[in-house]
């Protein structure tokens, strides 16, 4: 086994389970696949990266906080709905990276090589997975609250637009770190096929929190697994890891 190999599933697993953590909040929120779109703004970042040979997830870094920000400002402005305004940012973000983007290296732009990971990037994909896991733990009963109804949390004291924006913020660091595994294509599968196989099986939010990580954990390491003995694209096969256990929760649906 190989050093590459344990760097890479390292960094899946975390990525992966912080991934599906937020995705149940991201679901209850109807904004499962505003990720998406997220994912395709970090394009101009990515292509940026390539270029110039540094981290894709700190290329797309900037980017994305970016559009989160432009985002938020919008919907605070126009009261529009935040999957609309999404809509409008990301197109641009696109855009903007295919005037750019190298055709050669586009593949890893749009679905991900975890393969190149190194050690440093590693340390530090893991260290910004436990802290998203520690905010997320922390905000997280009030941002339910909030997407239940903001209204009430307003009742409740609670600053409505500053829990939005750690959200979004929450989002694009995950976003960030997600095109490394899945590439701008596909992220919004990452956070939302683990949120909907865990809300089939869970009784509670406990367990449909901590199942949409475990169901993101497990996918991740499979695809990854199998990557590393057929040599098909890891993103790709994460991603369907995600969906045979989406459609093995529809069937034991509780």
């Amino acid at each position: 086994m190989s050093n590459q190999f344990l760097l890479s599933l390292i960094v899946g697993i975390f990525v992966g389970g912080a991934a599906g953590y937020l995705g149940t909040l991201m679901l209850s929120k109807r904004m499962a696949l505003v990720a998406g779109p997220l994912g395709h703004l970090t394009l101009p970042g990515i292509a940026l990266a390539l270029i110039y040979g540094f981290d894709i997830s700190l290329g797309a870094f900037p980017f994305v906080i970016l559009g989160i920000i432009f985002i938020w400002l919008f919907e605070i402005r126009t009261k529009l709905p935040m999957e609309a305004l999404t809509a409008v940012v990301f197109a641009s973000g696109v855009a903007i990276a295919f005037l750019f983007l190298p055709i050669g290296q586009a593949e890893a732009a749009l679905v991900g090589d975890i393969s190149k990971v190194n050690f440093r990037e590693a340390v530090i994909s893991v260290v910004l997975t436990v802290f998203l896991f520690l905010i997320i733990t922390k905000i997280y009963p009030k941002t339910v609250l909030i997407n239940v109804s903001e209204d009430l949390a307003k009742s409740q004291g609670i600053n409505v637009k500053k829990y939005n924006l750690v959200y979004l913020i929450l989002i694009a660091v995950i976003v960030a770190l997600g095109v490394k595994i899945v590439g701008g294509l596909l992220t919004a599968a990452l956070v939302a096929i683990p949120a909907c196989s865990a809300r089939n099986l869970s009784r509670n939010l406990f367990q449909y929190a901590f199942g949409a990580s475990i169901v993101g954990i497990i996918s991740s390491f499979l695809g990854i697994f199998i990557f590393e003995l057929t040599g098909f694209p890891a993103g790709p096969l994460i991603i369907l890891a995600n969906a045979v256990a989406f459609l093995i929760s529809a069937i034991f649906k509780r």
